[in-house]
């Protein structure tokens, strides 16, 4: 990948990573309206919707060999335990703090397991950078401010358990061969969303006449935005940048995690989120060496 192209996908994983700091206010939001159950059934079958029509125009179709179709079920069924996770932390928890304790784990938690499994090399300088980078997300939710007890609930243990299933997801992902991230993305939703369906959800008691324009608006940007545009080229990043490189710019998912709830949810931005923003965004800087103002050649 040349540097201009490099700098093009770096700018498609921030707008990714913003539509998974929305995903944080739309599944508040849904959660006064559905269970973890629908939320999967809604989000996958929108996500399938939106995603076919984007494999035939790019010409990707839907080949899938033996070998990634059976990598698609593994990947289902840990996306379920990680959505159910992640809506259950947010519903009944604290969503700002469980998406610092997740997004702040699962590159960590990716570089120990890409160490000990893969004997994957860790340089200092990228202990440094994931370090500072976890003292950046918890500086913006000025977490050091919060006593023991608010922060290690029960609740928070399903961010704990999704902190850990993330990678788990994204190393399975990278094992994908001859075939398309993309046309994984879709059968592993299709696959989930056939699992949902048939252990735990009866699509006939789903209760439509509660479902007004915010909750339609909500549904569709989680599906259109935040899974089929951001988790397509989270994956496409994962083939082209490498696991590791890609999992770092989840530290970026706070930023805007806050900002949108800010704007949609009206809360107050204080000096700690400006500081631990900068933090941050300059640890994602180290991990990928990217270097803001080159020198002139001569």
């Amino acid at each position: 990948m040349t540097q201009t192209n490099k700098t093009i996908f770096y700018i498609l994983m921030i707008l990714a990573m913003a539509g998974w700091g929305a995903s944080w206010v739309n599944a508040k939001v849904l959660s006064a309206y559905i269970n973890e159950y629908e939320l999967m059934f809604f989000r996958n079958i929108f996500t399938i919707i939106s995603l076919a029509p984007v494999l035939v125009i790019s010409r990707k179709y839907f080949y899938i060999n033996k070998k990634s179709l059976f990598l698609a079920l593994i990947a289902a069924i840990v996306m379920i335990a990680y959505m159910k996770c992640y809506f259950l932390g947010t519903k009944y928890g604290t969503a700002s703090l469980g998406g610092a304790l997740v997004t702040t784990l699962i590159p960590i938690n990716t570089f120990i397991i890409m160490a000990i499994f893969y004997s994957k090399k860790i340089l200092k300088k990228d202990i440094f950078a994931l370090v500072l980078g976890g003292f950046g997300v918890l500086t913006i939710l000025n977490v050091f401010s919060f006593s023991a007890e608010e922060i290690f609930t029960t609740y928070n243990m399903y961010f704990l358990t999704g902190s850990l299933l993330w990678p788990i997801l994204t190393i399975v992902s990278s094992k994908i061969t001859k075939t398309n991230p993309m046309v994984f993305t879709l059968y592993m939703y299709a696959i989930s969303t056939i699992l949902v369906m048939i252990f735990f959800l009866d699509v006939t008691t789903i209760d439509y006449s509660g479902f007004d324009s915010i909750f339609w608006f909500n549904i569709l940007s989680l599906a259109v935005v935040s899974t089929t545009f951001a988790t397509t080229i989270y994956f496409v990043g994962i083939e082209k940048l490498g696991t590791n490189e890609v999992s770092s710019f989840i530290f970026l998912v706070p930023f805007f995690a806050i900002g949108f709830s800010a704007i949609f949810l009206k809360e107050s931005i204080s000096i700690s989120i400006v500081v631990g923003t900068i933090m941050t965004l300059y640890a994602v800087k180290i991990l990928n060496n990217i270097k803001v103002v080159r020198k002139k050649s001569l």
